[in-house]
């Protein structure tokens, strides 16, 4: 299961302050309402970005995906930009580069194809219901104003409210008064008069994203429009981004089983479950794949696999979608719910083995967060078994592997819309890979490795993009042994998290042996934490549980237009004098733009610094804090420079360990980022 993770999070210690009501607890009218004057509407030349950066800034970082990004603030419109925004609950935060554009009926957002493409995904987010639960609404499609078709939008899977885990119903009352509540500092079941707050509470999840296949292949230099017909039940339609891409024929998988000669209905009417399992049970006889072909198939519960080939058309032509079942009573580990998804057997008894999946996408109907559910598209365990090539939208993560096992490879996969992870190694995965991976609007961690109880170990997270995780942090590492985290890219975190974190916490095994984080870039991170009201870094240690004691190497990252800090290392403030993160060694590191600090120490320990260059720094260079005991022979928190930092950011009066400390420095927005000479 996920963990109650956040909720609510101690304070540290008396510095916790309120969040004015203001900015938390905006409403559906006012989400919407950060916007300037429509741009005009001549000719826009294609502008392809990746996580809303200039591709030349992430170079060699990230996933290599099949599809052009365009932002909708760089189109052509009839309609209005919102943003920039990085305050939470607002939909300019939650939005790809912290911008997007708002259309109301008549009016359109026009993108030039950069490349030939028969295939596009829209990121877009229309109003909730007045009671939750969702509507649908039309978006016309149009290309050089010919092969105009109607893809309809539906709010059912976004609009969160409230607090941890969250609720549909933008009416409820705050669903855990005796939880201390960040906007009145109080708790507010103790606190008399009781305070009230603004409905709906707390809203998130704004974005959904969906893809249409345009039938044909369109040139280079082609407009694609997007138009909010006139009548249209939204009031508002906001388009945050447009990817399009070329998608290959379907692949036929010559010698395999196909399901439907089993009797599997390529069509979604009848339920293909069944006649999959058979499949999977003669393909082992015959040591044969099973073969998925384009087609619909719907599959309302898990599917057991085990060495076994599973093969599809493609990931934009088999898909496999499923309803959220209600169980007639919750089940032994504690499920209320099934629905579609491909399981390993429990590692309990013995897990899988040889499970190789490809090519294929997996469509849920998860539309709440219930921690006890297994509603995950790929789940179980799996050792000796790979993911490549999937497509994985709607359910509550898209891969939630619960060890003991090894050796799984999951690449060149798409997962959208979860509401919780994406992907989460959990408990004693080893000697594993995740690679190529795009990630984009996760309801927590977008990439998580989770050494609860057993220690995850000999790890690699590599050349993954996770994009706007609307809680918690892009890649998080709990715990474990020799893990390495290298190559990708992390944008627009909204709260509670950052972007890459190290965290003794969640009763993790401590860290041991090596942690890498090598070459990667982040943008537009280190987040406000709204419950301890500091501002994060773009990465982010914390100790809680432990002391975060192991060798641990950051080499060669960049961290672009951080909103607070580039980098943060933090105990919590009830065992400060504990736990502490003893050393830490950054080397070949670029800083552009943060807000506050290069470096926020509120912990004991100490870190060595070469060739870390920064420019546009907001504050000090180092916000150094130690541990708040704030001794006479200075900070808890020691620093070594070993050569080769500029930018004027680690000046000899702040070493080793001269106390700087600024509890909340004002934040200084610094420029957008831009190639380095």
């Amino acid at each position: 299961m996920i963990p109650s993770r956040v909720r609510p999070r101690v304070r540290a210690g008396a510095r916790a302050t309120a969040v004015a009501c203001a900015l938390l607890c905006a409403g559906q009218a006012a989400v919407t309402t950060t916007a300037t004057a429509a741009p005009s509407p001549g000719p826009v030349r294609p502008v392809v970005t990746r996580a809303g950066l200039d591709t030349a800034l992430v170079a060699g970082r990230g996933a290599d995906v099949a599809f052009d990004e365009q932002e909708a603030e760089n189109a052509r419109t009839t309609g209005s930009v919102i943003g920039p925004d990085r305050t939470p609950y607002t939909l300019p935060s939650e939005a790809s580069g912290r911008k997007a554009v708002r259309l109301v009926p008549g009016q359109y957002v026009e993108f030039t194809l950069p490349r030939a493409a028969n295939a596009l995904t829209v990121r877009y987010s229309i109003p909730d219901a007045a009671a939750g639960g969702g509507i649908t609404a039309p978006l016309d499609v149009s290309v050089d104003g010919r092969d105009r078709r109607t893809m309809t939008l539906t709010s059912q899977y976004s609009w969160l409210y409230n607090q941890y885990p969250f609720t549909n119903d933008p009416r409820a009352d705050v669903l855990h008064p005796d939880w201390w509540l960040a906007e009145c500092s109080c708790v507010p079941a103790a606190t008399t008069p009781v305070p009230e707050f603004p409905k709906p509470f707390r809203p998130t999840h704004f974005y959904d994203e969906q893809r249409l296949l345009l039938g044909k292949t369109h040139r280079a230099g082609e407009k694609v429009r997007l138009t909010v017909p006139a009548g249209s039940p939204a009031a508002w339609t906001v388009i945050d981004l447009l990817d399009t891409e070329l998608v290959a024929p379907p692949h036929v998988e010559r010698g395999g089983v196909d399901v439907r000669l089993l009797g599997a209905d390529p069509t979604g009417r009848r339920d293909a479950a069944p006649a999959i399992e058979r499949a999977i049970a003669l393909a082992r006889r015959l040591d044969r794949p099973v073969y998925l072909p384009p087609g619909t198939f719907r599959v309302d519960r898990h599917i057991t696999v085990d060495d076994v080939t599973i093969v599809g058309a493609g990931n934009w032509h088999t898909v496999l979608k499923g309803r959220q079942v209600t169980l007639a009573e919750p089940a032994p580990d504690g499920s209320r719910h099934t629905g579609v998804g491909l399981y390993g057997k429990p590692a309990a008894e013995g897990g899988s083995r040889n499970v190789h999946l490809r090519g294929f996408a997996v469509e849920g109907d998860v539309r709440e967060r219930i921690d006890t559910d297994q509603v995950n598209a790929i789940g179980g365990a799996m050792s000796d078994s790979t993911i490549d090539g999937l497509h994985l939208h709607h359910t509550k993560v898209g891969l939630w592997f619960d060890g003991p096992m090894r050796n799984v490879k999951v690449t060149n996969t798409v997962i959208t819309d979860q509401i919780a992870d994406a992907l989460n190694f959990h408990t004693g995965v080893t000697d594993s890979l995740v690679r190529n991976n795009f990630v984009r609007n996760t309801g927590d961690d977008g990439i998580a490795l989770w050494s609860e109880k057993t220690a995850d170990a000999r790890n690699t997270i590599a050349r993954n993009t996770v994009q706007s995780p609307t809680l918690a942090n892009g890649i998080a590492v709990y715990g474990g042994a020799d893990t390495t985290v290298t190559g990708n890219l992390v944008a627009d975190p909204v709260r509670e998290g950052s972007g890459l974190h190290a965290g003794a916490r969640f009763g993790a095994e401590p860290f041991t042996g090596t942690l890498r984080f090598t070459d990667n870039t982040t943008v537009r991170a280190g987040t406000l934490d709204l419950n301890w009201r500091i501002g994060l870094g773009a990465l982010w240690f914390y100790a809680l549980d432990g002391s975060i004691d192991a060798d641990v190497r950051v080499t060669g990252d960049h961290y672009l237009d951080s909103t607070h800090n580039a980098i943060m290392l933090v105990s919590e403030y009830g065992v400060k004098d504990r736990h502490g993160i003893p050393s830490v060694h950054f080397k070949d590191i670029r800083v552009d733009g943060t807000g506050n600090s290069v470096v926020s120490a509120r912990t004991a320990g100490s870190a060595t610094f070469e060739n870390v260059d920064a420019r546009n720094v907001g504050a000090v260079g180092v916000n150094n804090c130690g541990s708040f005991n704030f001794p006479a022979s200075g900070s808890e928190f020691t620093l070594t420079d070993r050569g080769g930092n500029d930018g004027g950011w680690l000046a000899p009066w702040l070493l080793p360990n001269t106390i700087t400390c600024d509890d909340r420095p004002p934040v200084v927005t610094p420029p957008a980022p831009a190639p380095w000479s």
